[in-house]
């Protein structure tokens, strides 16, 4: 019985040791595979990287411009609101003029950039009825990508035009 069992022992000993023998090997191997797989991961990464953040700037770009344009519509509604309003005497251009420039000067998103909005109005003083015209464009320069895109597309405008009666 015992002679049964120590072969079959001896045998189990020594798949057991050709593991061990076996396993340093195997282990070593598995660390250099896992160094290469993170190279490879970082040469994924640095070709990766330049589109996630072109992706990222052009998002917050986009989306800075898309306030300026929401600036400058409020501030033709606010010159238009200013130029309708029934009182005496009736607003001048300069006074239409003066309220749009508060309120892009409060708003406006500029970067530090001298770039001040043109105001245009038509039918200012104008009697009960008529419409009066508030016009308000801006040159939009943008961070770094607006500036490229400016380049090569020549200068973004945005403008926004309100119409409203005279009271």
């Amino acid at each position: 019985m015992s002679h049964t069992t120590r072969p079959f022992a001896a045998h189990a000993a020594s798949k057991i040791s050709a593991a061990s023998r076996h396993a340093p090997a195997l282990h070593a191997s598995g660390r250099r595979r896992s160094r290469r797989q993170a190279g490879v991961a970082a040469v994924e990464f640095a070709l990766i990287l330049p589109l996630l953040l072109l992706l990222i700037f052009g998002t917050v770009e986009l989306g800075i411009a898309l306030y300026d344009k929401a600036v400058i519509t409020n501030a033709s509604r606010e010159g238009a609101r200013a130029g309708i309003v029934l009182k005496s005497p009736k607003p001048t251009s300069a006074d239409i003029k003066n309220v749009v420039q508060n309120y892009t000067s409060s708003f406006l998103v500029t970067f530090g950039t001298a770039n001040t909005p043109t105001v245009t109005q038509t039918g200012q003083g104008g009697a009960f009825g008529t419409p009066l015209s508030v016009t308000v464009s801006y040159q939009y320069a943008g961070l770094g990508l607006g500036a490229m895109l400016s380049a090569v597309t020549g200068p973004i405008t945005l403008t926004a035009t309100t119409v409203m009666n005279n009271e």
